[in-house]
C-alpha cells in the first residue's frame, strides 16, 4: 500500500471533522487506569475437549454444519458465543429463500444469470447456484424441527442437536485458531460466566461466526465482531470482501432503540419467499445524505426527494425502481406508516429490509458488509479456506453468493442453511483422512496466558473506550460509506495506533471484560482491513463508492480483493478475477 498522500487531512484534522475531539484528551486519561481485577487470574481453571469436527458458532449455518458433519459419522461439537438459535442476526432471520422448480416460472440457470447482472459481476455463480438447489431441501427440514412455527429459533434449533446427542458449549468465547504442522488443530477462548478457559482439540473446524460489525447502535450486529474471521487471518488464512458495505438505516427518532426500529422483525414467525432478485442495501441514501444533509427520506410511501442529486452510486436500469406501496397497501409493508421494516420475507414487491416509510439515519449496520460477501476465501465449492481443515459458511464465508450487493431476499438465511450443510459434510470427509492432531501442552500454556492477559495487566486501557474511539473514526459517513482516499488514509492511521499502541495495553477485571477486549482487537483489525481494501479498489462498484473514483471501472476491477498475512506481520492484498478459483 502506498504511504499517505500529502494532501490527506492530519489526524487532528480528521478527528474534529468526525466530531471527535470533544473531550477526547480527557476521556484518554480517564480510560488508562489502575486493572482492578475482581479475581486471581492464575485461579483460571481449564477444560479440555477433543471432536473430529468442531463447529464454531450458534447460528443457522452451525447447526447445519453440526447436523451433517454428525450423519456423515464425525464426532461434532458446537461452541457458541451466544445462545444455539439466538446467537449473531439469527433472531432477526425471518425471510428463507427457496427456489421451487414446481412454482418458478424460470429455471435456476435463468435465476444465477439475473443475480450476476445485479451484482456487475461480483457473484461466485457457483455459490449461487448452490444456494437455488439445495434451498428447497433445507427449509423441508426446518419445517420438520418446527422452525417456521415459532418467533424463537432456539427450540426448534434444538431438536436435532439432541436428537443426535451433539456436544453443545453455549456463552464460549472462542479467541483462538490453533495451527499445528501446517493444518488446523483445534481452538480455544474462556467461558463468560466461569472463570474458565477451554481448550478443544479438533481434527477439522468449520467457522459459522458470523460477519460482524463496530457495535453500532439500531441494528442487532452489536455482539458480532468479526471474530472467525480474524482469528483466520491470524494463522494464514486469506480473507476476502472487506471493501463492501451493507446499507441498512435505522429511523431518525429513537435510533438507537433497535427493539423500537426492529421488532416487527423479532416478532415474526419466519417464512419464505421464492425469486425476485433486486439491486439494494448499497450507499444510494448514504450520497444523497452526504450531499444534502441528514435524515434522508426512504421506504415505501416516502414522497419523493424534492430534489435530484446528481451523481452517486451506479445502479443498473434493469434494477430501478421506487418502493412505491402496492394497491390497497398504506405503506407497502403491510404496517402503519413510520412503523417498522418489513424485513425479509415481505412478499413482491415489498422493499429490502431497513427500508420503512420514515427519516432515515445512516449506519445501523456500520462495519457491516453483504451478507456472504465478506469474510474467508472459499478455495472450492466446499467452502475450504486455504489453511487444511479449516472451512466456513454462512456469513464467515466470503463466498459472494450474492456478490457485493443485497440481491435476492431470504438469500442470507437459506445461504447460511445451505452453506452449513455443505461444509459440514465437507469437513466430515476430511476429518475421516487425517489423524488426531498433536498439540503440546507448553502451546496451550501460551495460548491460555494470551488469552487471559488483560486481566493480569497492571494498568491499561478500558476497552470501552478503545470501542468508542475506533467508532469515532470509523463510522462517519465520508469515511466508510462515501469514501474517498484523503479520509480513509488519515483514519487508518489512526486505527493503526489503535492496533500497535492500544490493542495490547487492553485491561480486563472480570470475564465480561476479557470478552469486551478480544472483540475490540478483532473490531481494529477489521476496521484495518476495510480501510486498505477501500483504498486498494480505485474504482465504485455495488456497495463499494469512492468519490475520488466514482465509477465502475471493468477494465481494471472485475476482480474480488483478498487479504492475507506477510511474513512481516504486514496486510498483504492481491486481486482474484471473478469467476475463478484463488491459486
Amino acid at each position: 500500500m502506498s504511504a499517505a498522500d500529502e494532501t490527506a487531512p492530519t489526524r487532528r484534522a480528521f478527528l474534529a471533522l468526525s466530531g471527535a475531539t470533544g473531550g477526547l484528551a480527557a476521556l484518554g486519561m480517564a480510560a488508562w487506569g489502575q486493572n482492578n481485577v475482581e479475581f486471581d487470574p492464575d485461579a483460571v481453571t481449564n477444560t479440555d475437549h477433543a471432536t473430529d469436527v468442531l463447529v464454531i458458532g450458534g447460528g443457522m449455518a452451525g447447526l447445519f454444519a453440526a447436523v451433517k458433519a454428525h450423519d456423515a459419522g464425525a464426532a461434532t461439537m458446537i461452541v457458541s458465543k451466544g445462545r444455539l438459535g439466538s446467537s449473531g442476526l439469527t433472531p432477526f432471520g425471518k425471510g428463507f429463500f427457496v427456489f421451487d422448480p414446481a412454482t418458478e416460472t424460470g429455471t435456476i440457470d435463468d435465476f444465477v444469470e439475473t443475480v450476476s447482472r445485479s451484482a456487475l459481476g461480483t457473484n461466485n455463480p457457483v455459490y449461487t447456484r448452490q444456494l437455488a438447489e439445495h434451498s428447497l431441501d433445507r427449509a423441508k427440514e426446518l419445517r420438520d424441527w418446527g422452525f417456521f412455527d415459532q418467533t424463537l429459533a432456539n427450540r426448534p434449533f434444538m431438536r436435532p442437536i439432541e436428537d443426535r446427542g451433539i456436544p453443545l458449549l453455549e456463552r464460549v468465547v472462542v479467541t483462538h485458531l490453533i495451527k499445528e504442522d501446517g493444518r488446523i488443530a483445534g481452538a480455544a477462548g474462556f467461558r463468560v460466566d466461569a472463570e474458565e478457559t477451554v481448550t478443544i482439540r479438533a481434527r477439522t473446524v468449520i467457522l459459522c461466526t458470523g460477519a460482524g460489525g463496530f457495535k453500532p447502535s439500531g441494528f442487532p450486529v452489536c455482539d458480532l465482531t468479526h471474530d472467525g474471521t480474524v482469528m483466520a487471518y491470524r494463522i494464514g488464512a486469506k480473507v476476502t470482501g472487506k471493501e463492501w458495505n451493507d446499507g441498512h438505516t435505522t429511523r431518525s427518532v429513537n435510533p438507537a432503540a433497535c427493539f423500537d426500529g426492529w421488532g416487527d422483525m423479532f416478532e415474526r414467525v419466519p417464512s419464505t419467499n421464492g425469486v425476485e432478485v433486486h439491486h439494494d442495501l448499497g450507499v444510494d441514501l448514504n450520497y444523497r445524505a452526504y450531499v444534502t444533509g441528514n435524515p434522508v427520506a426512504g421506504g415505501p410511501g416516502s414522497q419523493a426527494p424534492e430534489e435530484e442529486v446528481a451523481g452517486g452510486p451506479y445502479v443498473p436500469e434493469e434494477f430501478q425502481r421506487s418502493f412505491a406501496p402496492p394497491d390497497g397497501a398504506a405503506d407497502g409493508a403491510g404496517g402503519a406508516p413510520g412503523g417498522p421494516p418489513p424485513g425479509d420475507g415481505g412478499g413482491p414487491g415489498a422493499p429490502p429490509p431497513g427500508f420503512a416509510p420514515s427519516a432515515n439515519v445512516g449506519g445501523a449496520s456500520a462495519g457491516m458488509a453483504i451478507h456472504k460477501s465478506e469474510g474467508l476465501v472459499p478455495f472450492d465449492d466446499r467452502c475450504a479456506s486455504n489453511i487444511p481443515g479449516l472451512y466456513a459458511a454462512g456469513d464467515a464465508l466470503g463466498s459472494h453468493m450474492a456478490g457485493g450487493i443485497y440481491t435476492q431476499i431470504g438469500s442470507s438465511l437459506a445461504g447460511s442453511a445451505v452453506q452449513g450443510a455443505i461444509a459440514g459434510e465437507a469437513a466430515a470427509a476430511y476429518a475421516a483422512s487425517v489423524a488426531a492432531p498433536v498439540i503440546s501442552d507448553a502451546r496451550l500454556v501460551e495460548i491460555t496466558g494470551e488469552i487471559l492477559a488483560p486481566l493480569r495487566r497492571e494498568t491499561g486501557y478500558g476497552p470501552a473506550w478503545v470501542t468508542q474511539t475506533l467508532q469515532g473514526v470509523m463510522i462517519p459517513n465520508f469515511v466508510l460509506y462515501i469514501k474517498k482516499g484523503t479520509m480513509m488514509q488519515a483514519a487508518l492511521a489512526y486505527v493503526e495506533e489503535l492496533r500497535d499502541h492500544h490493542a495490547p495495553m487492553l485491561r480486563a477485571a472480570n470475564m465480561h471484560e476479557l470478552r469486551l477486549a478480544w472483540e475490540t482487537r478483532n473490531m481494529i483489525l477489521s476496521a484495518e482491513m476495510k480501510l486498505r481494501a477501500s483504498l486498494f479498489r480505485t474504482e465504485s462498484r455495488c456497495s463499494h463508492f469512492r468519490l475520488d473514483y466514482p465509477e465502475v471501472d471493468d477494465e481494471n476491477w472485475r476482480a474480488w480483493i483478498n487479504i492475507s498475512r506477510g511474513a512481516d506481520g504486514s496486510m498483504q492484498l492481491e486481486k482474484q478475477p471473478f469467476g475463478s478459483w484463488p491459486v
